[in-house]
C-alpha cells in the first residue's frame, strides 16, 4: 500500500475519520494502523482514537509500522524527520555531557533511542540550554544538517522565544535590553557598557507580576552565551533560582527560565518550522 494522504474539511475525531474515508479497509484494519503507529498527523506519529482533526490538517496513512516513540521522564520528541529532531527537554537535565556528568544527558537519551532502531545511528547537537533551562532542543541526524543550521543559525533561526520568571516588578511593560556581554576567568558571562565583548540585544515584554515577581517574555535578537540570564542580572531583575546571576530568591526550587518557541528554516526542505511549548506551570502558579 502507497501512503494514503488525507485533509479533512470538516471537524471529526481521527478514529471516525479514518473509517470514512479509508477505502476498502475494515474498522479492525484502520485501529490496527493507529497501534501500530502508521498514521501521522500533522507529520508527528498519532495512535490516539481520538484526536480531533479538521480543516487545515494533514493525515498520513503508511503502509510500513513507525518506530517506538521516546518514554523518558525528562525529554520528550515534539518533531522528527529523516533529518533532524526538535525535543522538549526537562529542567535538571544536561544538553551534553561534563567531566562529571557523562551519561544522563539530553544527548544521550536521544543516542540511545535512535541507536535503539539503527545501531549505527548517531546525533549531533545543534545548540544547548543550560541543566535548569526547560524547554525547546534541536538535534540533527547528520554532521551535515548539523553544519549547515549552526553555520548559518542567524539566518536560519527566525525566532527563538523564552519565558523567565524574575525578582521584583520592571517599571516599563516592555523594552529592549542591549550591552556588550563577556566572560570572566571563572566563566561567567557578564554585561557591561564598554565595547568589549559581543553586543547583545533582549527584547522583553512582561506577561504579569505581583508584588515580588514578574513573568517575562523574552525574544533574543542576538544568540550570545547565557544572554538572558546575565542581561536580567544587568537591568537589577534576575531569575528566580539564579544564584549565579545575582537571584535572592527560589521558590519554586529551579532556575525560572524556559525556551518556550523556536522557528527556523528547514536546512534540507527550506519549509518554515514553528515549534511552541506552554509556560511551565509552576511559573504560573506563583501568581
Amino acid at each position: 500500500m502507497r501512503p494514503i494522504e488525507l485533509k479533512p474539511q470538516e471537524p471529526d475525531t481521527l478514529l471516525n475519520y479514518l473509517y470514512n474515508n479509508v477505502r476498502g479497509k475494515s474498522k479492525t484494519t484502520i485501529k490496527s494502523y493507529l497501534k501500530n503507529r502508521q498514521i501521522s498527523l500533522n507529520s508527528m506519529v498519532s495512535t490516539q482514537f481520538d484526536d480531533a482533526v479538521g480543516p487545515g490538517d494533514t493525515i498520513i496513512v503508511s503502509s510500513e509500522r513507525q518506530k517506538e516513540s521516546m518514554r523518558h521522564p525528562m525529554l520528550k520528541i515534539v518533531f522528527e524527520d529523516e533529518h533532524l529532531l526538535v525535543v522538549n527537554k526537562k529542567s535538571g537535565l544536561l544538553s551534553i555531557a561534563t567531566d562529571k556528568q557523562l551519561i544522563r544527558t539530553a544527548y544521550n537519551i536521544v543516542s540511545d533511542y535512535m541507536k535503539a532502531d539503527d545501531p549505527s545511528a548517531r546525533v549531533f547537537v545543534v545548540h544547548r540550554l543550560d541543566r535548569e533551562t526547560s524547554g525547546l532542543m534541536i538535534f540533527a541526524k547528520n554532521k551535515k544538517v548539523q553544519t549547515d543550521l549552526q553555520f548559518n543559525w542567524n539566518e536560519n533561526v527566525l525566532e527563538r522565544k523564552y519565558y523567565a520568571v524574575c525578582e521584583g516588578v520592571l517599571a516599563k511593560k516592555e523594552g529592549v535590553i542591549e550591552s556588550y556581554l563577556t566572560e570572566s576567568k571563572s566563566l561567567k558571562v557578564y554585561a557591561t557598557n564598554k565595547e568589549e565583548g559581543k553586543l547583545a540585544r533582549t527584547a522583553f515584554k512582561v506577561v504579569k507580576s505581583n508584588k515580588d515577581y514578574s513573568l517575562l517574555e523574552l525574544q533574543l535578537e542576538t544568540g550570545r552565551k547565557n544572554q538572558i540570564r546575565a542581561h536580567l542580572e544587568y537591568v537589577g531583575y534576575p531569575i528566580i533560582g539564579d544564584k549565579k546571576y545575582g537571584a535572592k530568591s527560589n521558590p519554586i526550587g529551579r532556575v525560572a527560565l524556559h525556551a518556550g518557541t523556536i522557528v527556523f528554516t528547514h536546512p534540507v526542505t527550506n519549509e518554515e518550522m514553528n515549534f511552541t511549548t506552554p509556560v511551565p506551570g509552576v511559573f504560573s502558579r506563583i501568581f
